[in-house]
């Protein structure tokens, strides 16, 4: 019964945000950037290892759950265009 419940709530999620702009999903995907880099910056906060350890677990979860939600939005084809872009953008 829960396996079914978790599959299908999957199910909606990724096609929910498959329907969503590439523009959308390039936004979505630059968003893990800050969230990765407050993950590590914190910690050169004067707070104790407890709240660092939080900290890291909540702002690292946070980048992963925007790059992944980023790449599921553009799709093999988003990805396909931001390479082609990339090359583009170096020569």
């Amino acid at each position: 019964m829960g396996r079914k419940i978790f599959h299908k709530i999957r199910y909606w999620l990724n096609n929910h945000l498959k329907k969503m702009s590439f523009k959308t999903g390039v936004i979505v995907l630059l968003a893990c950037i800050p969230f990765y880099i407050l993950s590590f910056a914190q910690m050169a906060l004067p707070i104790s290892a407890t709240a660092k350890g939080v900290l890291w677990a909540l702002f690292f979860g946070m980048a992963k759950t925007a790059q992944y939600g980023g790449i599921t939005i553009l799709g093999a084809e988003g990805i396909r265009r931001i390479k082609a872009y990339m090359k583009r953008f170096k020569n």
